[in-house]
């Protein structure tokens, strides 16, 4: 019975708000602000939808939020195979210690390193840019992106890359041809965590990307608000907009990123 009541709590406490701001975005503003309040709206309105893009470019935002979560999903990937190979595989000393290491960079606040890091891309003339953004996120990805795949790479037996490289592909290729297929799930769970990080970020985006042209999704829907006033009913059609994408790729993907995460839990 309780683990009914816990599942319950944990299905409400996730689908509540985003049930709320779907009925939200189909009531105009007086339906919003009358009391008593009502759950669902009498009049179901697509307006909001059509101001939601109509008022902000929003569909430069989506395609800014789209190019950079993408292109930083691949380069963490890369990179992090990379680095996760070299641990899982190579006699490193002190292995125990890099590992450490890897979780301790991730726990540094967000806040702390926005300076330099806009001091770096001002320096290197980059800010206002994709990469201004795909270069921080990319770094930001990597410690659970790595440790995601090391704990999938250990499963994969040595011998598999041995009898690869004895019929002659190189050890670069093993790690491409062979390890990384066989660490799908895996791939796929750190994949999906780095598209989401990377789609919902914020402060970056906000301090590095200020022109509207390179402006992300999170920037510009806080921008719907007014100096006086609040559009929760179109603030809350673009939010709908932004969760579309990231549902659908969970959507899509739920069982190999449930298998990933349940399977990297029990190898690592």
């Amino acid at each position: 019975m309780l683990r009914w009541v816990a599942a319950g709590m944990v299905v409400v406490n996730g689908f509540f708000p985003a049930v709320w701001i779907l009925f939200t975005s189909l009531k105009s503003e007086a339906e919003l602000v009358q009391k008593p309040i009502t759950w669902w709206p009498a009049k179901p309105m697509l307006d909001n939808y059509v101001r939601a893009f109509t008022d902000q470019p929003l569909l430069t935002y989506l395609k800014n939020s789209l190019l950079i979560a993408c292109g930083a999903t691949v380069l963490s990937l890369v990179v992090a195979a990379f680095a996760a190979y070299a641990i899982a595989r190579l006699n490193l000393k002190r292995r125990q210690l890099i590992l450490t290491c890897i979780v301790a960079s991730s726990m540094f606040p967000l806040v702390t390193l926005l300076v330099p890091i806009f001091e770096t891309m001002r320096t290197l003339g980059w800010l206002n840019t994709y990469i201004a953004l795909i270069l921080p996120y990319v770094v930001l990805n990597l410690p659970v992106c790595t440790l995601v795949l090391v704990s999938f790479f250990q499963s994969i037996p040595r011998d598999l890359e041995n009898a690869a490289m004895i019929d002659g592909c190189t050890r670069m290729g093993a790690l491409w041809q062979v390890v990384v297929p066989l660490a799908a799930p895996g791939v796929f769970t750190a994949g999906i965590l780095a598209f989401v990080n990377s789609w919902d970020e914020f402060l970056l985006a906000l301090s590095l990307n200020s022109s509207p042209a390179v402006r992300t999704l999170p920037v510009g829907i806080a921008l719907y608000q007014g100096e006086f006033t609040f559009p929760w009913p179109i603030i809350s059609a673009a939010l709908i907009v932004a969760i579309v994408p990231v549902a659908i790729l969970i959507a899509l993907f739920q069982e190999r990123v449930v298998g990933g995460l349940t399977q990297g839990g029990l190898k690592g």
